[in-house]
């Protein structure tokens, strides 16, 4: 990036972060998520890295947080008669990032460094405490870093803080920091109340717990049930180094005195220790009581740490390790057209790669060209992009106010971009078409859906080996896959003897199938996992399915006039009858519906939360083999809800429909 383009981009920048700092910090709103903030903030940093000439004093990089509230009275944060930043950390996202802390620091020390202390980094409000002659005196939050705001009153409601020190040994004067939060069960508790009574629900722990402290009224904060662990015991000289020498003996000392630290932490000799902890601790993150976005690393070594000194408003000694967030900012490079398995043009925004949710995102729907109006994108835009779990990632919002006057609007083609031909809007929907069934794109996206998990399931066969098999014309349609030898794939590309083996075994796995999923593999519009097994259920065969009428359609329960007019349509395109023929030719044994016993015939279940022994396709299958039918809603036609952990709205719904709500372990007790 040349330096002009540079200075613009971090003026932009600046202004937006400062913007929605002063929404948080100041005026307690959030309009950004926490993952997309630091992702800003993360360009800023690293653009100010490669252009140290355009730092300039108020960038955000250069303070910690907000103006003090008004409300309160101002403290400057002080520590044996000096003042004292309460400082924020740099943040790292990567083993690389975490490598290039840790050469800066070992070259700015000239010495080879070992021995860490890994904390979680709570997700909560930093508070600092000061006890004098063994009593709490004064809490105050951090404010700017250099003044916060005195709420000692509220803060003495907090249980986990001691007002007394625990021991004689105490210093005359002590100085803790650390981390006010939520357990999550606290905030259901509070956001349910919240909501019966028509009141405003919090967004997110850490928001509520910023409400709380400042309340002006300390009733109000004794009833959030707030937490606390403290961090750090602040001091310096050889006298505070002789009596905790290292950040682990800090904790035992604080602990000494009866103020709770983290039990979670731990000793990290090496980087590589760093990052089996850190892995270690995100795979527990959901179970824990609290939220955390995070490890917090930093030198074991209390005197290396201070003699490490500050770099602008952040210790060098130490840094937050993020877990990958569910959202980051990235620019839009261009906006492409995908034609899916049924002719549906999806426009696709080409991103500026970025690290979302623990992998590289460079791809994000934009599912519509009304999605787009909607959102305002054009291409050259800065925007949010998110992503949770396994879902596509798509484009939540454009910030606009980092256009630079270079960005285009979008417009969708008139032709398929795939086979050339016209495409159309469908009528009274959002969606373009490509009405060509020819098209290599569709039947490509065809054999996508057929052998995915929830179709035919053929394991280790994705779209990069269908997208292979069809460049070099070895299939030209789903039933093809059934008629491939070892032979003929062991000269493609990444293919040697065993995977081409293991290709073909896992195929031919898969050549006897329910009819429910093979009527789903299919991929006729508007039937669905649900459907298809409703379908297969009423009809028993391929053959008997194949000879249905509209009106026998209509008659079957959750089918109807579209979805019989669309089974119907399909059936009656030449490609799909000829298609339907391969399959029986090439030996695809398609069996009826087992049922293993009639105990849950006539009864419909609902499936909510996590289940402890069973993946939710394995009960749903289960429910299906005693004759049983699942909904993916709650209904007053609903006979049960499975609810498994963290059971969701349909736990609720079907509290208020008196709809009866079983455990797993009772659900497996009735169909044992």
């Amino acid at each position: 990036m040349h330096k002009a383009d540079a200075k613009q981009r971090i003026a932009k920048l600046r202004d937006v972060i400062n913007h929605h700092r002063y929404l948080y910090h100041v005026l307690d709103k959030q309009e950004l998520s926490d993952e997309a903030l630091d992702s800003l903030k993360k360009e800023l940093s690293d653009l100010e890295k490669e252009f140290p000439e355009l730092i300039t004093p108020d960038s955000p990089t250069q303070r910690v947080g907000g103006q003090p509230l008004t409300a309160f009275t101002k403290v400057q944060h002080v520590v044996a008669g000096k003042p004292t930043r309460m400082n924020s950390l740099n943040d790292a996202f990567s083993p690389q990032d975490m490598q290039e802390w840790l050469e800066r620091l070992e070259k700015f020390l000239n010495k080879p460094l070992s021995g860490f202390y890994a904390d979680l980094k709570m997700d909560g409000l930093a508070i600092e405490l000061v006890y004098r002659d063994g009593s709490l005196v004064q809490a105050s939050t951090r404010g700017d870093g250099d003044i916060g705001e005195d709420v000692t009153q509220n803060i003495k409601t907090v249980e986990s803080i001691p007002l007394v020190l625990q021991g004689k040994d105490a210093p005359k004067e002590l100085v803790v920091r650390g981390e006010v939060f939520l357990t999550k069960k606290e905030f259901a508790r509070i956001n349910s109340e919240q909501a019966t009574a028509g009141e405003k629900v919090y967004a997110n722990p850490r928001n509520l717990v910023a409400g709380a402290v400042r309340q002006l009224d300390p009733n109000v904060t004794a009833s959030r049930k707030l937490s606390f662990y403290a961090y750090g015991l602040i001091g310096s000289g050889s006298t505070h180094y002789k009596l905790c020498p290292g950040h682990d003996t800090e904790y035992t000392l604080l602990n000494s005195y009866g103020i709770p630290t983290n039990p979670d932490g731990k000793v990290c000799e090496t980087l590589d220790d760093i990052q089996k902890f850190y892995e270690s601790i995100e795979k527990k993150r959901e179970k824990l009581s609290y939220e955390i976005d995070g490890v917090v690393v930093s030198l074991n070594d209390n005197a290396l740490a201070e003699r490490a000194g500050i770099i602008g408003k952040t210790p060098r000694a130490a840094i937050a390790y993020k877990f990958a967030g569910r959202e980051a900012e990235t620019i839009v490079q261009d906006i492409l057209v995908q034609v899916g398995r049924t002719g549906t043009l999806t426009p696709v925004a080409a991103l500026r790669p970025v690290h979302i949710g623990g992998t590289t995102v460079s791809r994000a729907t934009l599912h519509n060209i009304d999605e787009i109006k909607r959102l305002g994108v054009r291409i050259g835009d800065t925007v949010i992009v998110g992503r949770a779990g396994d879902v596509i990632p798509d484009v939540k919002k454009v910030l606009t106010d980092l256009r630079t006057g270079k960005e285009k609007e979008f417009k969708m083609p008139k032709k398929c971009p795939v086979c050339g031909e016209l495409i159309k809007r469908a009528e009274g929907q959002v969606a373009y078409k490509c009405v060509n069934r020819d098209c290599p794109a569709i039947k490509r996206e065809t054999i996508y859906h057929f052998v995915s998990k929830r179709a035919f399931n053929i394991d280790g066969v994705g779209p990069k080996i269908i997208d292979a098999l069809m460049d070099a014309a070895l299939i030209k349609d789903a039933a093809d896959l059934f008629t491939l030898k070892k032979e003929d794939i062991l000269n493609l590309e990444r293919f040697a003897e065993v995977s081409a083996t293991n290709t073909i075994e896992s195929i031919q796995s898969r050549t006897s199938v329910p009819l429910s999923r093979f009527i789903y593999a299919l991929g006729i519009p508007h039937v669905g996992e649900e459907t298809a097994f409703t379908l297969a259920k009423r009809f028993r065969s391929l053959e008997k399915f194949q000879q249905s009428t509209p009106d026998d359609l209509q008659h079957i329960e959750d089918v109807g006039p579209v979805v019989s007019q669309s089974i119907s349509e399909w059936f009656s395109h030449a490609y799909n009858k000829k298609l339907l023929d391969k399959f029986k030719k090439s030996g695809l044994k398609i069996e009826p519906e087992k049922v293993g016993s009639r105990k849950l015939e006539g009864k419909t279940f609902v499936l909510t939360g996590t289940l402890e022994s069973l993946s939710r396709d394995q009960a749903k299958e289960i429910i299906r083999d005693h004759g049983g039918d699942v909904s993916s809603s709650v209904s007053a036609e609903t006979d049960y809800v499975i609810a498994g952990n963290e059971a969701g709205s349909k736990y609720a719904k079907a509290e208020k429909l008196g709809v009866k709500i079983i455990s797993e372990k009772e659900f497996l007790e009735i169909v044992a």
